[in-house]
């Protein structure tokens, strides 16, 4: 996993690259790179694999065929973000806002979210399989045709969601939120959808329940 050079021009070179751990000075690697990115609104093809980046913000920049593999994204700020066929597999990120971005045909696997917002976002035919997502919100956001095979989400909503052709096979879920989403749309199990027999209703369905249950009785 070679990180991207850039040359003292600011330019990415197609050079001889190395991974951080083998650079021979990967303090400069690391400050090249994170310049790169907040010099310049559109990056094509950049390798910064292993990076922390923290306290950013990425709003109205276009990423295109990016690699960021076990990358830490911290307290990251963005509005209008756009992620194709991007490579964020394995990644930590803490208190990241991605609001109102565009990701298409981006890998997230094996991720972790924490305190993470992603609404109003469009996420079309992502990979999120076996990420763990904690007290973090797709709320508003089009997920169609992505991917949340063997994922673990606590406290995570996606509320008011497009769900069409997403997979939901084998996640772990506590305390998690679709109201408002096209859930019949979605498949949870390998069978179909049919995520009412796998959740617990709300207390709003409670509530509507209780006065039919006791006009039967």
């Amino acid at each position: 996993m070679a990180l991207s050079t850039v040359n003292e021009k600011g330019e990415i070179e197609n050079q001889k690259s190395y991974c951080l751990d083998h650079s021979p000075n990967p303090g400069k690697s690391k400050e090249d790179i994170v310049k790169y990115i907040q010099e310049h609104d559109t990056i094509i093809g950049l390798n910064a694999n292993g990076l922390l980046l923290q306290d950013s913000d990425l709003s109205n920049k276009k990423f295109y065929g990016c690699s960021f593999i076990h990358c830490t994204f911290s307290n990251i700020r963005s509005q209008n973000l756009l992620l194709k066929m991007c490579i964020f597999d394995f990644t930590v990120m803490n208190d990241c806002n991605l609001l109102n971005s565009n990701i298409i045909f981006t890998s997230f696997s094996g991720s972790t979210f924490t305190h993470c917002l992603f609404t109003s976002s469009d996420m079309i035919q992502d990979n999120f399989n076996g990420i763990k997502a904690y007290q973090s919100s797709f709320d508003d956001s089009d997920l169609f045709n992505s991917r949340f095979i063997n994922a673990t989400l606590v406290d995570t909503s996606y509320r008011n969601c497009n769900l069409k052709k997403t997979l939901f096979y084998d996640t772990k879920r506590t305390n998690v939120s679709f109201k408002m989403s096209n859930t019949r749309e979605a498949a949870f199990t390998r069978e179909g959808s049919n995520l009412v027999q796998n959740t617990e209703p709300d207390a709003e369905e409670l509530a509507n329940s209780e006065p039919q249950q006791e006009a039967q009785k």
